[in-house]
């Protein structure tokens, strides 16, 4: 397993891969924190495809909707609290209604934000964004997920929403992995209960398995990544052959991942489930795996939810 990387990282490398590779289309903006976001890797090398508009969330999804009328490939970054909840209206009336080539890619999402407390631990992005019509949601797993997802949103026309974070995360994917955009991936194969995750918790649900192995439980792994559209057939798949599943996720159990699971499972396959999440509450200050034992998002706690389900 090769050394940690936050899912962060890949951004400002990939769009400079991306210009290298010749996509003369491609613009990066940032408001005001291109160094986070890494944005500031594409800054340096192609510094007049580069717009700092500053603290103007608004202002950044605006213009990047005109350089997308422009015939550019408009990416932008941001923290995801700032980049979804002040922007939204510009994100829904501008950037969906008219299905512009606008890539949003905020890092610092979720609790593992960690010591910059509730306020900027985004809990609720992903439901503003899979609610939006045209809009792809996509949460990576680790750093080669992210970079083969803003790959995929680079060569894909529409509306992106990829789900960045701050932790360092081990590598899960291969240096080659190409991101299939609708498309889950079974990570582990099991019989006794489906664990479905997307993001940081692709982790704890891959630890989880031993755990439950130590039990002589069978868990399947799938990384959902692509939250919207949803591998319907490939969740389908599992559940039909497990009876369970648990849902897992960095973001509020309303609206994320594991409701969009429940919503397809309850039209088409009524299943057992458990749903691993933040439950209706704001984050708090706290270092990353202190706030992910806190919240009850560990391997533990995923394997405590599948053992329940397996075994009532």
């Amino acid at each position: 397993m090769s050394d940690k990387k936050a899912t962060r990282e890949a951004f400002g490398a990939t769009l400079v891969e991306l210009a290298h590779a010749g996509r003369d289309d491609i613009v990066a903006l940032d408001a005001d924190l291109s160094k986070s976001t890494t944005t500031a890797k594409f800054a340096s090398a192609y510094p007049e495809r580069f717009f700092n508009v500053g603290i103007a969330e608004q202002n950044m999804v605006g213009t990047a909707a005109g350089l997308a009328l422009a015939g550019k490939t408009a990416f932008t970054g941001s923290f995801a609290v700032f980049a979804t909840g002040r922007a939204y209206d510009q994100i829904r009336n501008t950037v969906c209604y008219s299905g512009l080539n606008v890539k949003l890619c905020p890092t610092h999402s979720g609790i593992t934000v960690g010591p910059d407390g509730g306020s900027h631990q985004m809990l609720e992005d992903i439901a503003l964004m899979r609610v939006l019509p045209g809009m792809r949601v996509v949460v990576p797993a680790d750093f080669n997920a992210a970079r083969a997802a803003i790959r995929c949103a680079a060569s894909t026309p529409g509306p992106f929403y990829i789900r960045l974070g701050r932790a360092t995360l081990p590598a899960i994917h291969g240096e080659d992995f190409v991101f299939e955009l609708g498309r889950a991936y079974v990570l582990r194969e099991g019989v006794d209960v489906t664990l479905a995750a997307c993001g940081v918790m692709v982790e704890r649900a891959l630890a989880a398995v031993d755990l439950l192995a130590a039990e002589g439980l069978s868990a399947e792994v799938i990384d959902v990544m692509s939250v919207k559209p949803l591998d319907e057939e490939t969740l389908l798949a599992s559940a039909a052959k497990t009876g369970a599943v648990v849902t897992c996720e960095e973001h509020e159990v309303a609206c994320g991942v594991g409701s969009a699971i429940a919503e397809m499972l309850g039209e088409r396959l009524p299943t057992r489930m458990a749903r691993i999440g933040i439950r209706d509450t704001f984050g708090t200050s706290g270092e990353p795996e202190e706030l992910m034992v806190h919240y009850g998002l560990t391997a533990t706690d995923v394997a405590d939810a599948a053992r329940g389900l397996v075994r009532g």
